[in-house]
């Protein structure tokens, strides 16, 4: 027959055992709930400021007088 302090001694150690089980950190990885956004206002102001840019120095040379 097993004592009563052997059988307290298990019982600690089985506890001990699910008490790290349950603590163990997990790591759980999950998509974005939201789109992706990227902003790309650099590139369309870079565009809008060369086609102005030609449209006057088409303008200077079509009118030379206006300066």
């Amino acid at each position: 027959m097993v004592s009563f302090g052997a059988r307290r001694a298990a019982l600690g150690g089985a506890l001990l055992c699910f008490a790290l089980a349950a603590c163990t950190p997990t790591v759980q990885v999950a998509a974005p709930k939201e789109p992706i956004t990227i902003n790309l206002n650099v590139k369309l102001d870079a565009e809008v400021r060369v086609k102005i840019e030609e449209q006057a120095a088409k303008d200077i040379q079509e009118n030379p007088d206006v300066f």
